[in-house]
């Protein structure tokens, strides 16, 4: 779990020229959502592009204009706790520049289209003799990097809007209650900085995820729009790389992994708001330390908003040990924990047959997501909750033994309702789940074909 929920921390340093571009040492940002020197962010270039830079760097006479203009832009924003227009503009100079990896943005040819549509068709193909879910992808589509920054725009809203609207609420909670009416221009001032703020922060880190993820749910939420499996051609050539495999092999396999993801959240209803509403109980129980947020407001300078800025980085957010968050964290990891344990034994199944380098790429995915790879970290940086499933091997050990002992349909059958899903305590013991007697499989049958029942009688109401 995130100390620092939103990545505010030391710049990495500067990479040499021959080294720009490489990850990790210098070559690569150690952090790259962090804020450098001064509070501006490490990694965007300064001047107009980035209006911190511009705003309170080094600045001529010349400067001065523009400056204040785009001061009085950031101080005029009325929106949500995000101004989320800043940030899909960094996002998308981020990409656009080839910030993340020293790789820039390019659109998607008529052939890598092609390419990817095939690769989509023929997974579906192969996933329907491994489960019983149908099809839940109407279209494939190949995105580049910035088609993937907007596409996947309103999830990253629904899912970090919760957590800086208690930073919003915060700001305005720390004066008396006889202030803040005197105070309401100040404390408005301070929520549109910090609109501007997480803007910056959420479209850097946003810009850099897209130069990494391979896919709509890379994550393990689904953050492309329902019924579109989605591929971004350039990042699966950089993911393929170094992994000795041939790259129709790794579009194809990658393309079964989001095919069967879109399977899962197009015929599991209640998933997604399952999923989903985990995340917002779990920001729910994140506070803000208003103390120091009260040393701020008291001594705040309006000519110089990296104040507010400076507390951001001295770990305002804090989650709290309560039962409330435990279980809300607990369930979501669990969740997440079957959803990408499920894919792996699908994936496994259907590509096993039919690649020769099927174990070796299931273990690259599964190292990919089990270590906390980039999709994760800029998750734990956004809303300081680490996305990742721990108990994937586990999860994944338990679908394939389901699949042995009730089949292809009792094993998809158990999607049929929350309560019919292993529990945290079931992923400890996987096979002690299949096999022990006290598990009344004529029960789980009764309640499915009673879940049918439902859903056949309400499709019959609808067609009336």
């Amino acid at each position: 779990m995130s100390d620092t929920p939103f990545g505010f921390g030391l710049p990495p340093e500067e990479p040499e020229d021959g080294d720009k571009g490489k990850k990790g040492g210098q070559g690569g940002p150690a952090n790259p959502f962090g804020f450098g020197p001064g509070g501006l962010p490490g990694g965007l270039p300064g001047g107009a592009d980035n209006p911190f830079a511009a705003m309170f760097g080094s600045m001529n006479p010349n400067d001065l204009g523009a400056a204040f203009q785009q001061l009085g832009q950031m101080l005029s924003y009325e929106g949500g706790p995000v101004n989320w227009d800043m940030a899909k503009d960094i996002a998308r100079q981020t990409v656009a520049q080839g910030t993340a990896d020293g790789v820039k943005d390019a659109s998607v040819g008529i052939a890598e289209k092609s390419a990817v549509e095939e690769a989509v068709r023929l997974a579906d193909l192969w996933l329907d003799g491994v489960t019983s879910l149908p099809s839940g992808a109407n279209a494939a589509v190949a995105w580049s990097r910035a088609e993937w920054v907007e596409a996947t725009l309103p999830v990253w809203k629904e899912l970090v809007d919760p957590v800086a609207e208690r930073v919003g609420a915060a700001m305005g909670s720390v004066l008396p209650e006889e202030m803040q009416a005197m105070a309401g221009p100040l404390l408005g001032m301070m929520r549109s900085m910090g609109g501007a703020m997480f803007g910056q922060q959420i479209g850097q880190a946003l810009g850099v995820l897209a130069g990494e993820v391979v896919g709509s749910t890379d994550i393990g939420l689904p953050l492309g729009p329902a019924g579109r499996a989605a591929l971004l051609p350039l990042n699966i050539e950089s993911f393929g790389k170094d992994l000795s495999v041939p790259s129709d092999e790794v579009r194809l396999y990658l393309a079964l992994r989001e095919a069967a993801h879109a399977r899962l959240f197009a015929h599991v209803p209640w998933l997604r708001s399952h999923l989903f509403g985990a995340v917002e109980g779990y920001a729910r129980g994140i506070k803000v330390d208003t103390s120091k947020l009260e040393d701020v407001v008291g001594q705040l300078d309006p000519s110089n908003p990296e104040q507010l800025q400076e507390a951001l980085q001295g770990g305002m957010f804090q989650p709290q040990d309560t039962p409330e968050q435990k279980a809300a964290l607990a369930r979501l990891e669990t969740a997440l924990a079957l959803v990408e344990g499920w894919v792996d034994a699908v994936v496994h199944e259907a590509a096993k047959p039919r690649l020769t380098s099927a174990d070796a790429m299931r273990e690259t995915m599964r190292r990919r997501r089990a270590s906390g790879g980039p999709a994760e970290q800029t998750f734990a940086t956004l809303i300081g909750l680490e996305l990742r499933p721990r108990r994937l091997r586990d999860a994944s050990r338990l679908w394939a033994s389901l699949t042995d002992a009730r089949g292809v349909d009792g094993r998809d059958g158990l999607w049929e309702h929350p309560d019919m899903l292993p529990t945290a305590s079931d992923l400890d013991d996987p096979d002690g789940f299949v096999h022990r007697e006290q598990l009344d499989f004529s029960e789980i049958d009764k309640m499915l074909g009673e879940a049918a029942e439902k859903r056949d009688q309400g499709e019959g109401d609808e067609k009336k």
